[in-house]
C-alpha cells in the first residue's frame, strides 16, 4: 500500500527503530508499518509513546505486541507514569513466521484501531452460522473488502467488494488460482460515504444469504462445498471497524 503525500517515512530502518512522529498524532492520520516476521520469531512489538526516555520511562499510549509461542495472541497495552495497565489479548494472530505483513493503525478520537482484519474460524463454517460486521464506510471512500478463505490455501470461498464510487456490489469466488464469474445484480447499493452500516451473512446448506442493514440484499450459491475448510475472514480497505461476530 502506498500513501501519497504521506507526512513522514522512513525505509529499511534498523532494529530495534526508533524515531519521532513529526507534529504528534492526530485523529484520522494512519500509520503503515511493513516488514516480515522472522522465521524463528517468538514475539514482536510496536510502541507508540510520548518520548524515548528511559529513567524515568515515558509513557506508551500504544503497545502492540504480536506472540507467536505458546498460544499465540495479539497483546495490548498503555503504560502510564511507569504502570502497565489492564492488557487487552486479541487470541487471534494475523502474523505467520517467515511471512511479510502489513499493519495499518488508525488513529480515532478515542481509540487505536488495527486494520486489515483477519478472525480464525476455528472449525470453519457450518449451514445455520451467521457472521455479523459492523463499521463505518471511510469519508472519502473507493471500496472494501470481505473475503471468506481458507488460510491454507489461497482459494476464496466468498469474496465481497462493495465499490462505493460505482455503486457496484462485487461478489465472487477465487479457487485453483483463478477468479470465477463475478455477480453484480443489486436490488439497490446500501452504502455511503462516512455512514454506519451492518452487514449481516448466514451460511445455508447450498448459498450464503447476505443483508445489510436489515434489509436482505442477494444469496451467493456455494462454489466451495467442504464449508468446514472455509476458516479465515478478512477485511480490508476504506472501513471504520467496530464489531465482528460469528454465531
Amino acid at each position: 500500500m502506498s500513501v501519497a503525500n504521506a507526512k513522514h517515512t522512513v525505509l529499511n530502518p534498523v532494529i530495534p527503530y526508533t524515531g519521532p512522529i513529526p507534529g504528534g498524532l492526530h485523529p484520522g492520520e494512519i500509520i503503515i508499518i511493513q516488514g516480515t516476521v522472522p522465521p524463528d520469531a517468538d514475539r514482536f512489538q510496536i510502541d507508540l509513546s510520548s518520548g524515548c526516555s528511559t529513567k524515568p520511562r515515558s509513557d506508551v499510549a500504544l503497545h502492540f505486541s504480536p506472540r507467536f509461542k505458546g498460544s499465540p495472541r495479539v497483546v495490548c497495552n498503555s503504560l502510564l507514569q511507569e504502570s502497565w495497565g489492564q492488557e487487552e489479548t486479541l487470541h487471534q494472530l494475523p502474523y505467520k513466521c517467515g511471512a511479510p505483513f502489513e499493519t495499518i493503525v488508525l488513529v480515532r478520537r478515542d481509540v487505536f484501531k488495527s486494520i486489515p482484519y483477519k478472525g480464525s474460524l476455528l472449525k470453519g463454517l457450518s449451514p445455520g452460522q451467521h457472521i455479523t460486521i459492523k463499521g463505518q464506510v471511510s469519508v472519502y471512500p473507493h471500496s472494501f473488502t470481505v473475503n471468506l478463505c481458507n488460510s491454507r490455501t489461497e482459494n476464496i470461498a466468498l469474496h465481497l467488494n462493495p465499490r462505493m464510487k460505482s455503486g457496484v456490489f462485487i461478489r465472487n469466488s477465487y479457487l485453483s488460482e483463478t477468479w470465477g464469474q463475478e455477480e453484480r445484480e443489486l436490488p439497490f447499493f446500501p452504502f455511503s460515504s462516512g455512514e454506519y452500516f451492518e452487514i449481516l451473512i448466514l451460511c445455508q446448506p447450498h448459498q450464503f444469504k447476505l443483508a445489510v442493514n436489515g434489509s436482505h440484499l442477494f444469496e451467493f450459491r456455494h462454489r466451495v462445498q467442504d464449508l468446514s475448510s472455509i476458516d479465515q475472514l478478512e477485511i480490508m480497505g476504506d472501513l471504520d471497524l467496530t464489531d465482528v461476530k460469528l454465531w
